[in-house]
């Protein structure tokens, strides 16, 4: 085998990998092919023809199809296409973060709550709704992202003040979620009555339940901002694979590109939590799963990522909100119970490489 064939195989498999453009045009399929048939599985019976029909003729493409009444209408548009389409954002948005938080902390377990940003949504959305702050002007995401704001700068001080490096990021993110997560708590157990606690608890746990067209907007927006600035950052992060020191040799400044991408990385998170709540283990699991197909390379695994992580939390959203019906499970929980295994595989893994 040459070297070339070498470095398209799959790693402990030998397989060949698939070309890049393959994988995402794949990913590409995948995702519409996932957002079609999503949004016709519920109580309502509406084929795939009803929801293009209803698409195309929001968008002046066509008119709505005589046999889709004004009701089925508003339950594609308003209702199940928006959230859809907020978990396919959420879940590319948060693939791409653990992706390059794995990288650039040199951390196969980091993902985008290790800089303890959505412990800070929380604690900002339980403020607004426990105690009322924002006096009615604040709505529930507003707090949440200030709350994450504030999170990261309280991360971002501590570990410029411990010295900056990557491992006293981990800790100072550690720090700052067992801080905001205790206030969390406090306030619930404190101020919050039986209805609002289980209400707030719902949200922190993930929901995708009050997805609109302006959270769509908002969300898809950042990501695609914060996805372009670690595009372009693609070649840096490839040089932290060798570490800070080896980076900086290549002539990477690596104080500024740290400080440039935790920022993306937390801007995003805090759009996420404000958006759908904590939805945990997408980008800890993920990346791993695209990278062993796609390869290190960043400027093809982070594109994939962002496709695999939207199919995978459609689907996910789709088995919260139907596996029980009517009653409706967090998504946070489902990830929960699908990371947690794919979680200790990574950690028998990461064990086995040293």
């Amino acid at each position: 085998m040459t070297s070339a064939s070498r470095a398209d195989s799959v790693p402990g498999t030998g397989a060949p990998r698939r070309a890049p453009l393959a994988w995402a045009a794949a990913g590409i399929v995948a995702l519409c092919a996932s957002v079609a048939v999503a949004v016709t599985i519920g109580p309502a019976d509406i084929g795939v023809a009803d929801v293009w029909s209803v698409i195309a003729a929001h968008l002046g493409a066509g008119t709505t199809a005589g046999d889709v009444s004004p009701i089925r209408d508003g339950i594609v548009w308003d209702l199940r296409l928006p959230r859809t389409l907020l978990a396919a954002v959420c879940g590319a948005g948060l693939a791409v973060c653990g992706a390059v938080l794995q990288s650039l902390l040199r951390n196969p377990l980091a993902d985008p709550f290790i800089l303890g940003v959505s412990s800070g949504a929380s604690t900002g959305a339980v403020l607004v709704v426990v105690l009322g702050v924002g006096g009615g002007a604040l709505s529930v995401p507003g707090g949440a992202f200030i709350g994450a704001v504030c999170s990261f700068a309280l991360v971002m001080l501590l570990s410029h003040s411990l010295g900056g490096t990557t491992d006293r990021v981990v800790l100072a993110g550690v720090a700052a979620m067992q801080l905001f997560s205790a206030l969390t708590s406090f306030v619930v157990m404190t101020a919050a009555d039986a209805e609002t606690t289980r209400g707030v608890l719902f949200w922190l746990l993930g929901s995708l339940g009050g997805a609109g067209w302006n959270d769509v907007g908002t969300t898809a927006a950042v990501l695609a901002l914060v996805l372009a600035v670690c595009l372009g950052y693609a070649r840096t992060l490839d040089a932290f694979a060798f570490g800070q020191d080896a980076a900086a040799a290549l002539g990477v400044h690596v104080a500024r590109t740290r400080l440039v991408l935790l920022c993306a990385t937390a801007l995003l998170t805090a759009a996420l939590v404000a958006s759908a709540g904590a939805i945990g283990f997408v980008g800890l699991v993920l990346p791993h799963a695209v990278r062993a197909l796609t390869g290190p390379g960043h400027a093809r695994l982070l594109p994939v990522c962002a496709l695999a992580g939207a199919v995978f939390l459609v689907w996910v959203d789709t088995l919260a909100r139907t596996v029980l019906e009517p009653q409706e499970v967090p998504v946070g929980v489902v990830t929960s119970l699908i990371g947690v295994p794919a979680f200790v595989l990574v950690l028998f893994r990461t064990r086995r490489a040293r």
